[in-house]
Protein backbone atom coordinates (compact mmCIF):
# COMPACT_ATOMS: atom_id res chain seq x y z
CA UNK A 1 0.00 0.00 0.00
CA UNK A 2 3.04 2.35 0.36
CA UNK A 3 3.59 2.23 -3.32
CA UNK A 4 0.48 3.92 -3.92
CA UNK A 5 0.51 6.18 -1.30
CA UNK A 6 4.00 7.35 -2.75
CA UNK A 7 2.88 7.36 -6.22
CA UNK A 8 0.14 9.38 -5.17
CA UNK A 9 1.96 12.27 -3.11
CA UNK A 10 4.91 11.86 -5.88
CA UNK A 11 2.02 13.03 -8.37
CA UNK A 12 0.26 15.26 -6.34
CA UNK A 13 4.17 16.99 -5.10
CA UNK A 14 4.98 17.16 -9.20
CA UNK A 15 1.54 18.78 -10.26
CA UNK A 16 1.44 21.85 -7.15
CA UNK A 17 5.49 22.24 -7.67
CA UNK A 18 6.58 25.24 -9.34
CA UNK A 19 7.89 24.40 -12.86
CA UNK A 20 11.86 23.64 -12.58
CA UNK A 21 14.79 24.30 -14.92
CA UNK A 22 11.54 25.67 -17.52
CA UNK A 23 10.67 28.80 -16.52
CA UNK A 24 6.73 30.39 -15.38
CA UNK A 25 3.85 28.48 -14.95
CA UNK A 26 2.51 29.83 -18.02
CA UNK A 27 5.36 28.25 -20.51
CA UNK A 28 5.12 24.97 -18.13
CA UNK A 29 1.52 24.63 -19.00
CA UNK A 30 1.62 25.72 -22.44
CA UNK A 31 4.05 22.57 -23.16
CA UNK A 32 1.63 20.45 -21.34
CA UNK A 33 -1.03 20.97 -23.88
CA UNK A 34 1.80 20.88 -26.46
CA UNK A 35 2.34 17.38 -25.78
CA UNK A 36 -1.50 16.66 -25.64
CA UNK A 37 -1.93 18.24 -29.15
CA UNK A 38 0.95 15.82 -30.22
CA UNK A 39 -0.48 12.80 -28.80
CA UNK A 40 -3.82 13.85 -30.33
CA UNK A 41 -2.38 14.43 -33.45
CA UNK A 42 -0.88 10.92 -33.28
CA UNK A 43 -4.03 9.58 -31.87
CA UNK A 44 -6.08 10.94 -34.89
CA UNK A 45 -3.74 9.63 -37.86
CA UNK A 46 -4.13 6.05 -36.28
CA UNK A 47 -7.38 6.34 -36.16
CA UNK A 48 -8.46 7.77 -39.55
CA UNK A 49 -6.82 4.32 -40.90
CA UNK A 50 -8.38 2.14 -37.88
CA UNK A 51 -11.78 3.04 -37.41
CA UNK A 52 -13.26 2.70 -41.23
CA UNK A 53 -11.65 -1.10 -41.09
CA UNK A 54 -13.10 -1.89 -37.71
CA UNK A 55 -16.58 -3.03 -39.26
CA UNK A 56 -15.24 -3.90 -42.29
CA UNK A 57 -11.83 -6.16 -43.36
CA UNK A 58 -11.31 -6.36 -39.10
CA UNK A 59 -14.67 -7.88 -38.89
CA UNK A 60 -13.87 -10.41 -41.40
CA UNK A 61 -10.55 -11.76 -39.17
CA UNK A 62 -10.81 -14.89 -37.05
CA UNK A 63 -9.36 -13.81 -33.87
CA UNK A 64 -8.44 -15.05 -30.53
CA UNK A 65 -9.96 -15.85 -27.85
CA UNK A 66 -8.27 -13.20 -25.63
CA UNK A 67 -9.48 -10.47 -28.38
CA UNK A 68 -11.32 -7.66 -26.04
CA UNK A 69 -14.35 -6.45 -27.23
CA UNK A 70 -14.13 -3.31 -30.18
CA UNK A 71 -15.50 -0.62 -27.23
CA UNK A 72 -12.58 -1.43 -24.56
CA UNK A 73 -9.79 0.19 -27.12
CA UNK A 74 -11.35 3.72 -27.24
CA UNK A 75 -11.13 3.93 -23.16
CA UNK A 76 -8.09 2.43 -23.24
CA UNK A 77 -6.29 4.54 -25.89
CA UNK A 78 -7.22 7.60 -24.68
CA UNK A 79 -6.25 6.73 -21.18
CA UNK A 80 -2.80 5.81 -22.63
CA UNK A 81 -2.28 8.92 -25.13
CA UNK A 82 -3.44 10.95 -21.80
CA UNK A 83 -0.21 9.53 -19.40
CA UNK A 84 1.79 9.43 -22.69
CA UNK A 85 1.46 13.16 -22.75
CA UNK A 86 1.24 13.60 -19.14
CA UNK A 87 4.64 11.50 -19.35
CA UNK A 88 6.37 13.53 -22.00
CA UNK A 89 5.80 16.91 -20.29
CA UNK A 90 6.93 15.78 -16.84
CA UNK A 91 10.21 15.07 -18.54
CA UNK A 92 10.88 18.26 -20.62
CA UNK A 93 9.55 20.13 -17.16
CA UNK A 94 12.00 17.92 -15.27
CA UNK A 95 14.99 18.62 -17.79
CA UNK A 96 13.61 20.84 -20.36
CA UNK A 97 14.24 19.76 -24.28
CA UNK A 98 18.29 20.32 -24.25
CA UNK A 99 18.47 18.16 -20.61
CA UNK A 100 16.14 15.46 -22.07
CA UNK A 101 16.99 15.63 -25.44
CA UNK A 102 17.69 11.39 -26.03
CA UNK A 103 14.68 10.59 -24.00
CA UNK A 104 12.23 13.26 -25.99
CA UNK A 105 13.67 11.39 -28.99
CA UNK A 106 12.73 8.13 -28.01
CA UNK A 107 9.17 9.39 -27.28
CA UNK A 108 8.97 10.53 -30.72
CA UNK A 109 9.98 7.43 -31.96
CA UNK A 110 8.10 5.51 -30.15
CA UNK A 111 4.95 7.99 -31.40
CA UNK A 112 5.67 7.50 -34.80
CA UNK A 113 5.94 3.70 -34.69
CA UNK A 114 2.45 3.86 -32.83
CA UNK A 115 1.39 5.38 -35.94
CA UNK A 116 3.10 3.06 -38.35
CA UNK A 117 1.41 0.34 -36.72
CA UNK A 118 -1.69 1.44 -37.26
CA UNK A 119 -0.90 2.55 -40.46
CA UNK A 120 0.51 -1.39 -41.48
CA UNK A 121 -1.94 -3.65 -39.79
CA UNK A 122 -4.80 -1.76 -40.98
CA UNK A 123 -4.39 0.52 -43.48
CA UNK A 124 -2.07 -2.20 -45.54
CA UNK A 125 -4.19 -5.35 -43.85
CA UNK A 126 -1.10 -6.69 -42.86
CA UNK A 127 -0.81 -8.25 -39.51
CA UNK A 128 2.17 -10.28 -40.56
CA UNK A 129 3.97 -6.88 -41.44
CA UNK A 130 2.34 -5.26 -38.47
CA UNK A 131 3.94 -7.91 -35.91
CA UNK A 132 7.09 -7.47 -36.76
CA UNK A 133 6.71 -3.72 -36.56
CA UNK A 134 4.86 -4.26 -33.55
CA UNK A 135 8.08 -5.98 -31.82
CA UNK A 136 9.76 -2.59 -32.91
CA UNK A 137 7.29 -0.30 -31.10
CA UNK A 138 7.22 -2.66 -28.11
CA UNK A 139 11.38 -1.90 -28.02
CA UNK A 140 11.09 1.92 -27.96
CA UNK A 141 8.14 2.44 -25.71
CA UNK A 142 10.41 -0.13 -23.56
CA UNK A 143 13.25 2.55 -23.98
CA UNK A 144 11.25 5.68 -23.19
CA UNK A 145 9.89 3.83 -20.31
CA UNK A 146 13.40 3.42 -18.53
CA UNK A 147 14.76 6.83 -20.03
CA UNK A 148 11.52 8.80 -18.66
CA UNK A 149 12.01 6.67 -15.60
CA UNK A 150 15.93 7.90 -15.15
CA UNK A 151 14.85 11.78 -15.43
CA UNK A 152 11.59 11.65 -13.33
CA UNK A 153 10.42 8.02 -12.09
CA UNK A 154 6.70 8.96 -12.12
CA UNK A 155 7.51 9.84 -16.44
CA UNK A 156 8.58 6.21 -16.09
CA UNK A 157 5.64 4.59 -13.89
CA UNK A 158 3.13 6.63 -16.70
CA UNK A 159 4.67 3.97 -19.27
CA UNK A 160 4.00 1.27 -17.90
CA UNK A 161 0.82 0.39 -18.63
CA UNK A 162 1.30 1.82 -22.40
CA UNK A 163 4.08 -0.84 -22.11
CA UNK A 164 1.80 -3.31 -20.73
CA UNK A 165 -0.66 -3.05 -23.59
CA UNK A 166 1.71 -3.09 -26.50
CA UNK A 167 2.76 -6.43 -25.20
CA UNK A 168 -0.44 -7.74 -25.02
CA UNK A 169 -1.22 -6.08 -28.08
CA UNK A 170 2.18 -7.75 -29.47
CA UNK A 171 0.69 -11.38 -28.75
CA UNK A 172 -2.98 -10.04 -30.36
CA UNK A 173 -1.77 -9.19 -33.85
CA UNK A 174 0.73 -12.47 -33.70
CA UNK A 175 -2.38 -14.36 -33.13
CA UNK A 176 -4.45 -12.70 -35.63
CA UNK A 177 -1.57 -13.58 -37.96
CA UNK A 178 -1.21 -16.95 -37.08
CA UNK A 179 -5.34 -17.55 -37.25
CA UNK A 180 -5.59 -15.55 -40.62
CA UNK A 181 -2.14 -16.09 -42.65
Amino acid sequence: MGDVTDLSSMMTQTFLDEPGRTGSRGRSLLMLLAFVILVAVASATASSVTLPQIGGWYAGLEKPWFNPPNWLFGPVWTALYAMMAIAGWLVWRERGLNGARSALALFGLQLALNILWSLIFFGLESPGAAFIEITALWAAVGATTVAFRRIKPLAGWLFVPYLLWVSYAAVLNGAVWWLNG
